[in-house]
């Protein structure tokens, strides 16, 4: 009999797979010009990940009975915005990163101004690739780039980077943390789950549970990177640690200790799957995915 951590590891496999093959597809040649941007897209993107936010959104959409390949273009969306924000997380103006998973940055790799504008053109990209897949329902796209567009604005993670730079050096509180956190994170992660809910035709109580549970796992998700940047290895991580610390950045250890902040990312992950209960064993792929974020070591 095949074990559930297995059967997930399959899972996540497969998965990744498909949103390779879909990203290449997605992203322009290196050769097309302007030749340098493009080689720097495509050395962000593909510089290994997880490609927690696509499975995400496969994950949601199978859940609610979507089973076509059109899924392919929202949920590589959220990767594209994801990677725009990483190169300029990356920047020595923002966090001032040489590292990430292990290869140098894209701005060491590029400089500054190509990272800065293959960021851009990457967040770009994400909308393009939505509203070109007519294989999903119109009213279903503009709710998904309506979505992708909120989570990342200036009342989402654009927000939250900016609150988190304020925040540094500020006596951290628990609701400066969660104001922080929600929206550089969670939002994100959120829409990642709520957009695969959309293609498929979702609303009412199932996407509500599906919007509980991506915002409670994001939350976890961000809590647990906060203890690992101090606990983790380099090596491990794929880039420095210890820099939360150093920068007196608003994290959960900060205010709460290690234990406390591990305590708060158990407890949001029950509740996350708690969110997913009307969903039976349907809702396992997501399950998993919740107690990977819980177990996470890098």
């Amino acid at each position: 009999m095949t074990s559930d951590s297995s059967r997930l590891d399959s899972y996540l496999k497969e998965k990744r797979g498909a949103v390779e093959s879909a990203l290449d597809g997605f992203l322009p040649p290196e050769n097309t010009a302007p030749e340098t941007l493009h080689r720097a897209m495509r050395y962000s993107v593909f510089s290994g990940g997880k490609r927690l936010r696509p499975i995400l959104a496969m994950a949601s959409y199978e859940l609610l009975g979507g089973a076509g390949p059109e899924i392919a273009a929202p949920a590589c969306a959220a990767e594209l915005v994801h990677t725009y924000s990483l190169i300029h997380d990356d920047l020595p103006v923002m966090d001032d990163d040489d590292l990430r998973r292990g290869r140098p940055t894209c701005h060491r790799e590029f400089g500054d101004a190509t990272a800065i504008l293959a960021g851009d053109a990457l967040l770009t990209l994400a909308f393009e690739v939505v509203a070109s897949e007519a294989r999903v329902d119109p009213a279903s796209r503009s709710e998904i780039v309506r979505e992708l567009a909120l989570a990342n604005g200036s009342l989402g993670m654009v927000g939250g980077q900016v609150a988190d730079l304020e925040g540094e050096g500020i006596r951290p509180s628990v609701d400066a943390i969660e104001f922080i956190h929600i929206r550089k994170t969670a939002m994100p992660l959120r829409a990642a789950v709520r957009i695969g809910a959309l293609a498929a035709g979702a609303s009412g109580r199932p996407l509500d549970s599906l919007t509980a549970f991506g915002e409670k796992l994001g939350l976890a998700f961000q809590i647990a990177d906060d203890v690992l940047d101090m606990t983790g290895t380099a090596e491990e991580m794929g880039k420095a640690v210890g820099k939360d610390r150093a920068r007196g950045k608003m994290t959960y250890p900060a205010a709460v200790g290690l234990d406390g902040a591990r305590v708060r990312t158990a407890a949001l992950i029950g509740e996350a799957i708690e969110a997913l209960v009307a969903f039976g064993d349907d809702a396992w792929a997501l399950r998993g995915i919740a107690d990977f974020v819980l177990k996470r070591r890098h």
